[in-house]
């Protein structure tokens, strides 16, 4: 099966420090009891993030200037450049605005194997875990060697529950995003 979800029809949930906005964009396998969730935050202002222990956590900019995160064990500045971070979730840093607001993508793994790579224009790859998707970063196409392909508007995710054994392309910057689920 495959969705596409559209981040500006998700329903923002503010934060309780009152620091910005999340759009829950998929959690897995459902939003209670999830083993994956990608989400995105509009953050508004500096703040210490929400702590998740035993949770993998990537980040990466969808949009704006970045965010300096300081961890116990130092800190790191994150642009819109920059590969995505992974990070122990238990371990939340206090994030401080470089010159203003920011748009992050988040993907949260509980327990299952994850991981986050850009998706640079025109670039085949092939995901390596059981599902995946495409965060389009600009307005685009998404192809599949397999002949499927769709047009994706800007902060759209397109999500494959089962990842096909074919190559993927997308003709514009974006995040491919793969999950497998743990094993029971």
């Amino acid at each position: 099966m495959m969705r596409i979800i559209d981040a500006e029809a998700v329903a923002p949930t503010p934060w309780n420090n009152g620091g910005g906005n999340t759009r829950t964009l998929l959690a897995l396998p459902d939003e209670d009891a999830w083993h994956l969730r990608i989400s995105m935050a509009d953050v508004e202002q500096d703040g210490p993030f929400s702590p998740y222990p035993g949770v993998e956590r990537w980040l990466t900019l969808a949009e704006g200037p970045g965010m300096q995160l300081e961890f116990t064990h130092g800190t790191l500045t994150l642009t819109p450049l920059d590969p995505p971070l992974v990070f122990d979730g238990g371990t939340a840093p206090f994030g401080r605005l470089l010159q203003g607001p920011i748009r992050d993508l988040n993907l949260m793994n509980r327990g299952g194997g994850a991981a986050m790579h850009r998706a640079l224009p025109g670039r085949p790859w092939r995901a390596r875990q059981d599902c995946c998707g495409l965060f389009a970063l600009q307005a685009g196409h998404w192809f599949c060697s397999d002949g499927r392909s769709t047009a994706l508007a800007r902060h759209t995710l397109l999500w494959l529950d089962a990842a096909p054994p074919a190559e993927m392309t997308f003709d514009q910057p974006g995040l491919w995003l793969e999950f497998s689920p743990p094993a029971i």
